[in-house]
């Protein structure tokens, strides 16, 4: 046995995505972002839910998936249907929930405006943390920023959580 043996594929084996997903990883800092934000207020409206038919994806969801798209390269419909099957971190970001890409593309054609305004806010947001510096060569300060920025945004929200005046924390 001079080799390194490998997991066998038809083991079963009981693992969290939380596990997988490290601490200062960037999805992380995404997740924080948008469950901070008021997307009403962004231009985002909520749909109504019909009697009928299947429920539809919450605005969360594709928020979440367009920034991951934005922050890795990916802005294909159908390339970011196939991230979700296949990318842990997407896993971790979505819950395990994948759209298929007929959904995505139609989020993004029915909100252009509203995504417009998201990916300002979140450039901004980037720029004022200078947390653009994740994506250089000096990788390590940029995820050491974006920790220290995701712990900022959880205090925040535990701030708003124990206020409960205002449900959303507005960065506009």
């Amino acid at each position: 046995m001079q080799h390194i043996q490998g997991i066998s594929r038809y083991q079963l084996r009981l693992q969290s995505l939380e596990d997988t997903i490290s601490q200062d990883n960037p999805v992380r800092f995404i997740d924080a972002f948008v469950g901070v934000i008021d997307l009403e207020k962004l231009g985002f409206q909520p749909r109504v839910l019909k009697t009928e038919g299947r429920p539809s994806f919450t605005c969360e969801v594709f928020l979440k998936l367009y920034l991951y798209g934005y922050l890795n390269g990916v802005r294909s419909s159908r390339r970011l249907e196939k991230e979700c099957l296949r990318n842990i971190e997407l896993q971790w970001l979505l819950e395990a929930i994948c759209p298929n890409y007929h959904s995505i593309a139609d989020f993004r054609k029915d909100n252009p405006k509203a995504l417009k305004q998201l990916f300002k806010l979140f450039v901004c947001f980037l720029k004022d943390s200078k947390l653009k510096a994740w994506s250089s060569p000096y990788k390590r300060k940029g995820l050491f920023l974006i920790r220290t920025t995701y712990l900022k945004l959880f205090l925040v929200r535990i701030l708003l959580r124990t206020n409960q005046t205002t449900s959303k924390y507005t960065l506009a």
